[in-house]
């Protein structure tokens, strides 16, 4: 969901990488000791905010619910598992997708979002089912991001944690740089996220996250662009 970061020399003991995302720059850190990088990499998100709170959205096949919906770089309606009659520690993968995507599909029937600065990102990119554990705690707390076409994130979710964060930070649940560690229940994998200023975003009040985890390479792509391909640079539809 990047185009391209940018990068000059690298620097120890951290170097900062800035993406080009679509919901627009975020700022990476990447650990760095003259050799390699290391872990844990971080990085300050776009303004997020609390579109919504103690929405109440009717579910077909499990009633009425409420959820919030935070914006984290896109939109997520969050809710406790447990009001779908599931627990998202020990529920089958399976029965909390098909709950988390019957909710997504609700909340864009029935709530029309709002983007500050682009209507292009004024949609609901998920649903992410809690342990409903939202106040402050040093224990970590739990969460499946279901996105797009049923897909389940391996992580807690960088910019779900950022949406959770602003709702958490909204409701008074949090202070800025109160670390939380979020866990996903698919994997066990953590991130710890915080809101690390207080910010406007439109007529939003709103707030800066970093979120932290550990990140490895995975692969690389090379792109290449030949002069007398007549389509190097693009085409637009009409």
């Amino acid at each position: 969901a990047l185009d391209y970061g940018l990068v000059a020399a690298p620097t120890r003991p951290e170097t900062a990488v800035l993406l080009r995302c679509p919901c627009g720059p975020v700022t990476a850190f990447v650990p760095w000791d003259g050799l390699r990088s290391g872990n844990p990499v971080r990085f300050h998100s776009v303004p997020a905010f609390a579109a919504a709170t103690d929405l109440a959205i009717d579910v077909p096949g499990h009633g009425k619910v409420v959820v919030d919906i935070g914006y984290g770089g896109t939109f997520y309606a969050f809710l406790n598992a447990k009001q779908l009659g599931l627990d998202v520690c020990s529920s089958k993968t399976r029965d909390l997708v098909s709950a988390a995507s019957a909710v997504t599909e609700a909340v864009k029937k029935q709530f029309k979002l709002h983007h500050p600065e682009s209507e292009d990102l004024a949609f609901l990119y998920g649903t992410i089912l809690t342990d409903g554990k939202d106040a402050f705690s040093e224990e970590p707390t739990t969460n499946i991001c279901v996105f797009a076409d049923e897909q389940v994130d391996r992580s807690p979710t960088g910019s779900g944690v950022t949406a959770r964060v602003a709702l958490q930070y909204h409701k008074g649940l949090i202070q800025l740089d109160q670390t939380r560690t979020f866990r996903s229940s698919t994997t066990g994998s953590l991130f710890t996220g915080k809101a690390v200023k207080a910010t406007k975003f439109g007529n939003y009040n709103a707030v800066i996250v970093e979120v932290s985890g550990e990140a490895f390479y995975t692969g690389t792509a090379t792109f290449t662009v030949e002069e007398e391909d007549p389509l190097k640079h693009g085409f637009f539809f009409k």
